[in-house]
Formats: structure tokens, C-alpha cells, sequence
């Protein structure tokens, strides 16, 4: 297309045209407006808790170059640790009041989103069906349903770990063929709220559960951390076949 004679707008046209229909590309999908819409809730809300963690660190920073000590905490303990420790000079107490305030800002802006997700959680059939999982709260819901938007476009329930980045990247060269660490390619946010889910599943479920089951077994042969990320991949398999035969999860139906 760029070494053609005549570059028009009409010429780019058929360029593409013949393109598609060469056959080297397939449709993408495109999510529902509804979905998208949840999706950019759910992607503040994580832009601000950075914001949060950004504006926490800065304080401590602050406070540790003019020899401030603040006490280990967060919340409201964190805050009340500030102003115990308010320096007598006017500017610089000023200006840890100022960014307390901002910071309280942002709490205030998080609650509030986190409110309006909640009710997205609630009012939404699939991501009620995907909540029932343990460990499984209406952030990762919300994540899980806007990332994979339609169950159907997914031929096998094993596809979907892919997607989400939770398969191990690879490198093969002639006799060379070694595995690596998870490859976190695709959506991010929803590979870390599902690793989150599985680390609950790990410690905190009830031990009659199937999967936690399975994952104190593979725990004990790759480790911890490795048990957490095959759990993940697990349980979004798990949660799309819920979605796809729109069924409420049951403790005991996996048990391998």
C-alpha cells in the first residue's frame, strides 16, 4: 500500500479490502457499551488506590527527611500518626495538613466508587453467578465479566487463562524448551484481583472446598506461590464455565 503510485483515500480503501478478504485476519470482539462502562469504573477506582499508596509514600517521605518517626499503620491509624507528629514550624505543617487533605480526597472519591461497583455487582446476572465463587468479591466479578464480555467466543473454558495472561511464557530454540513465569500479556488488573481470589481460597476458605483442596496438594509440590497462580488460571476456568451453564458454584464439583 505505501510503494503504490497513487496513495488516495479511495486506493486505502481497497487496499484494506483486499486485506480482509485475503483471510490473514479474523473479527475482533467488541465489547457491549454496558460492559465498557463498568470496565471504566472498575479502572478509576484502581487509579485511584494508586493515587492513595502514591500520596502515603510521599507523606512518609517527607516526614523522614525532617526527622519525623511515623508509626506503622494505615487508614485512619496512619492519619492519626500524622498529625501527632504535626512539626511546630508553619509551612511544614501546613503542608503535611494539605496533603492529609488530599488524601482524604481520595479515600472519599474511592468509597464512593466502590459503592457504585457494588451496585453493578448486584444488579448484574453474570456477576452475581461468578460472586457465588469463594473469594471471589464483586471487584473481581466486575473484572472477570468486563474482561471476557461474551462466555460464547470462547471455544474451550482452558482458552480463558490464556487471555488473562495467567499461562507461563516459553522459549524454544532447537533442544532448548524452558518455561517461565506467568507471561501477564493481556489484562492485568483481572490477573491480579484472580490471584488475589486464590491466595483467600489458600488461607482463608473452608477445607472442604474442592479447590482448595487441589491447591494444598499442588502447594506442597511447586510451592506457594506457584500454587497461587494455578489456582488463578483454575478458577477463572471454573467461573467461566459457571457463566457459560449459569450455575452457582458448588464446593464439592471439581474435585481434580
Amino acid at each position: 500500500m505505501k510503494l503504490q503510485a497513487n496513495k488516495t483515500d479511495r486506493n486505502d480503501a481497497f487496499g484494506l479490502a483486499r486485506l480482509v478478504h485475503s483471510g490473514w485476519y479474523e473479527p475482533v470482539a467488541i465489547k457491549s457499551f454496558d460492559r465498557y462502562r463498568m470496565r471504566a469504573v472498575l479502572t478509576a477506582r484502581a487509579r485511584i488506590v494508586r493515587m492513595c499508596t502514591t500520596m502515603i509514600n510521599q507523606i512518609r517521605g517527607l516526614a523522614k527527611t525532617f526527622g519525623l518517626t511515623l508509626s506503622a499503620g494505615k487508614g485512619q491509624a496512619f492519619e492519626a500518626s500524622v498529625r501527632r507528629i504535626l512539626p511546630d514550624d508553619i509551612v511544614l505543617r501546613d503542608l503535611f495538613k494539605s496533603l492529609l487533605s488530599v488524601l482524604s480526597g481520595l479515600k472519599d472519591q474511592r468509597r464512593a466508587f466502590d459503592r457504585q461497583l457494588a451496585r453493578f455487582g448486584r444488579e448484574d446476572g453474570a456477576c452475581r453467578i461468578v460472586s457465588s465463587a469463594p473469594g471471589v468479591g464483586s471487584l473481581t466479578a466486575i473484572a472477570f465479566v468486563t474482561a471476557v464480555d461474551d462466555p460464547a467466543r470462547f471455544r474451550s473454558a482452558c482458552d480463558v487463562g490464556a487471555y488473562l495472561g495467567l499461562t507461563p511464557k516459553q522459549y524454544q530454540s532447537g533442544e532448548v524448551d524452558t518455561g517461565g513465569r506467568i507471561s501477564k500479556t493481556e489484562d492485568r488488573l483481572t490477573g491480579k484481583l484472580l490471584f488475589e481470589a486464590a491466595t483467600v481460597i489458600l488461607y482463608r476458605a473452608s477445607p472442604t472446598i474442592a479447590l482448595k483442596q487441589w491447591d494444598l496438594r499442588l502447594s506442597s509440590r511447586s510451592g506457594s506461590w506457584n500454587a497461587r497462580v494455578a489456582l488463578a488460571r483454575k478458577l477463572a476456568v471454573t467461573l467461566l464455565t459457571m457463566w457459560k451453564t449459569n450455575s452457582m458454584f458448588e464446593s464439592r464439583s471439581l474435585s481434580t
